[in-house]
């Protein structure tokens, strides 16, 4: 990556920016100018980015300025990120969840994290690619595709897909086109592609950071996370679309903060998997020897288990949201949940729209649009390789008819119980006394144990 006014950007935090910025070595426009000569160099074969914000470097320029008048806003302030294509800004770019259908509308207002990071100075590049509405469409989808963005890949591999569905913001931050980005998550889309790529991935507890102007898929289980370089950088963007008090970098301290804390690793179809797993035995090796560093720092870890893992998640670890109903148990699926809360969500969301030039009111115009533009949204199944089964969870959702009845609350306790007292809370307590976490593999149980976080809501 070329030199920035002299600087090398390349795998620069955000502290380390910051600094360069207070003291003068390039302005705010300039590494904006710099991370969109980055996008425009690599995303042509990344398909990272779906737009580029064409006010970015106005908005720079505006953020000098107020540096220059002492109107510091903060460790963001001037800060470049990019955002996942499902978070509303309200601006000269479109807000779309990756489909053709959604061009041309007009949001009311910034989503909220968006709303709260302009306020605090950093500046916004652009959109970030995403598998197409989040995932939510089929049961079988390309990973990080959508009609309008394309096929977004892996730096590390450009055969393998990047994860989703937050794809696009995982690949900018592992490829230097921003400081760091935002994401969603409703089930795996922040934490996979940050392990895909390589870089750091924060999943709030939902309800954390808000879900407001942010094209849902479920409000009991929807989050908006974020990716950085560092785990620092992703504490500090987390910083800046919470609202409360607490700061989660401040809260970053040295090795010494890990002497007498307690820890457990979940064994049974987790670090077991993980352990046997041919393909996945090199990650284990190397995620033993973290956790010999965590020891050698004067940390205890304890075997623990997690009671109900057997009656969530498929017994071959792989993700199925919808496992329960394949066995007849609709009323213990996370699916059932999701489902019928899409139906209601997004006609929600579609409602406070101010222009919709397709007319997309809710679930029912979503499915016939796909199906008028089957060539390139592939709304019958067969039709496009992205999408070889259509859009079946769309028609799932749409048979609920957004229903909350006995089946959907049943559902949404079982979930919650197995994976909360059942399961996270058993978990959590060895010999009596509170761990103060789990230390989990991430992809080499096959996302068990974020299957198991996502549905407690966690």
């Amino acid at each position: 990556m070329p030199k920035c006014r002299g600087k090398d950007i390349t795998e620069a935090t955000i502290e380390q920016l910051q600094k360069w910025l207070t003291d003068g070595a390039f302005s705010a426009r300039d590494l904006t100018s710099c991370y969109l000569s980055r996008i425009e160099k690599l995303n042509k074969r990344l398909c990272a980015v779906i737009e580029v914000n064409p006010d970015a470097l106005t908005i720079a320029e505006e953020r000098d300025r107020e540096r220059a008048n002492g109107q510091y806003q903060g460790i963001l302030h001037g800060i470049p990120f990019l955002v996942k294509d499902n978070i509303a800004t309200k601006d000269k770019m479109q807000t779309t969840a990756g489909s053709s259908m959604l061009i041309g509308t007009e949001v009311p207002a910034d989503a909220h994290v968006v709303y709260l990071l302009r306020k605090k100075g950093a500046v916004l590049l652009g959109h970030t690619n995403m598998s197409e509405w989040a995932s939510m469409r089929s049961t079988y989808y390309a990973e990080g595709y959508s009609s309008r963005g394309g096929q977004s890949r892996n730096p590390y591999n450009l055969a393998e897909h990047a994860g989703g569905s937050s794809s696009g913001s995982a690949i900018s931050v592992a490829t230097n086109m921003c400081a760091f980005s935002l994401g969603t998550e409703t089930d795996l889309s922040v934490i996979l592609p940050a392990d895909r790529c390589g870089v750091v991935g924060i999943k709030p507890t939902p309800g954390l950071t808000s879900c407001e102007g942010v094209i849902p898929e479920s409000h009991n289980l929807d989050t908006v996370g974020t990716f950085g370089r560092t785990v620092a950088d992703a504490a500090i963007a987390l910083d800046g679309i919470y609202q409360g008090s607490k700061s989660f970098a401040l809260h970053l301290a040295d090795i010494e903060a890990l002497k007498g804390a307690r820890f457990g690793t979940p064994w049974l179809r987790i670090w077991k998997k993980a352990a046997s797993d041919e393909t996945s035995r090199i990650q284990y090796d190397a995620l033993q020897g973290l956790l010999q560093r965590v020891k050698d720092a004067g940390a205890e870890i304890h075997p623990v288990n997690l009671p109900s893992i057997k009656e969530v998640v498929p017994q071959n670890g792989s993700w199925d949201w919808d496992y329960p109903s394949s066995r007849g148990h609709p009323e213990r699926s996370e699916f059932t949940v999701v489902k019928v809360d899409f139906y209601n969500d997004l006609k929600k969301y579609l409602s406070n729209l101010i222009t919709n030039p397709n007319n997309i009111r809710g679930l029912e115009d979503v499915i016939a649009y796909n199906i008028n533009h089957t060539e390139r949204e592939g709304g019958v199944a067969g039709t496009h390789p992205a999408w070889p089964t259509g859009q079946d969870s769309f028609d799932k959702s749409f048979r609920s008819a957004g229903i909350e009845d006995n089946i959907y609350h049943s559902a949404l306790e079982y979930i919650r119980r197995k994976t909360r007292e059942e399961g996270f809370d058993k978990a959590l307590f060895v010999n009596g006394k509170e761990l103060d976490g789990l230390l989990v593999p991430v992809q080499a149980d096959g996302g068990v144990a974020l299957q198991l976080a996502a549905q407690a809501g966690e």
